[in-house]
């Protein structure tokens, strides 16, 4: 896999070159990486959902397909607040 960084005014645009065994199109490379990205509290979720040329609304509905999660808190952070809240 080969990557370049390019900078511009206004953006900051990466080009990937997969591998031809790994059959990945553009939006669903995008949306990983969005994803990974909102969940270590880089991007917010409208800047997730930019980068992928959708909406805030539908890139929450897609996280589930790439096993991201919407909230930033571990299952055993979950499991405290729920305790807690009883």
């Amino acid at each position: 896999m080969n990557t370049a960084l390019h900078k511009s005014r206004s953006k900051n645009t990466l080009t990937v070159h997969f591998p031809d065994s790994v059959k990945m199109d553009e939006k669903e490379a995008k949306m990983i990486l969005a994803c990974h990205y909102y969940e270590a509290g880089i991007f917010s979720s409208g800047q997730a959902a930019e980068m992928v040329g959708i909406s805030k609304r539908e890139f929450i509905e897609q996280m589930g397909k790439y096993q991201a999660s919407l909230f930033h808190l571990t299952s055993e952070e979950l499991e405290s607040d729920f305790r807690n809240a009883l």
